[in-house]
């Protein structure tokens, strides 16, 4: 009888250390200087009010890429001066069937993310305020590319050609 107890405590031990451990892999933790995502919607009605662009980082839960952007391309201070001073950060879960509004019609998020030509994860798009895609990219960028990527985009979409 006592060994039974004591194997059923030494499981229920393992699986409470095995439990604790997956959920804290899987559970989002705050990261210091990141952006300030804004759902769709949002971020479309105050770019059409100030001008600015949107970036859009399409990801999937799981992705190490991904979460090597968030956690260590987005915040860099590099990165976070060119998205503060000229766009409005969304981020779009590509495999997600929760439903958004763009441009007045209704969709899941991975079907905006299709919608796109979503074809790996991460996906990063620059549009305008009008829905227009300046530029899209898929893969890892690391700092010095993302900013490169959002400053060669910003240019494109007010005309600027490099000389």
């Amino acid at each position: 009888m006592k060994r039974s107890i004591l194997i059923t405590l030494l499981i229920a031990s393992f699986l409470g250390i095995f439990l604790y451990n997956a959920f804290e892999e899987v559970t989002p933790e705050e990261i210091d200087n990141a952006p300030d995502w804004l759902p769709i919607e949002e971020a479309m009605e105050m770019a059409q009010n100030d001008g600015r662009l949107l970036i859009i980082d399409i990801y999937e839960v799981g992705c190490q890429f991904c979460r090597a952007m968030n956690k260590d391309v987005y915040p860099a201070p590099s990165t976070r001066a060119v998205i503060d001073r000229d766009f409005h950060p969304v981020k779009i879960n590509g495999n997600s069937e929760e439903t958004i509004t763009f441009m007045d019609e209704q969709m899941t998020q991975q079907a905006f993310a299709n919608n796109l030509g979503l074809t790996a994860f991460p996906f990063t798009v620059i549009m305008d305020s009008e829905g227009n895609v300046i530029d899209s990219r898929r893969g890892y960028m690391g700092v010095q590319d993302l900013t490169q990527f959002m400053r060669n985009a910003r240019d494109r979409a007010a005309g600027v050609t490099e000389g």
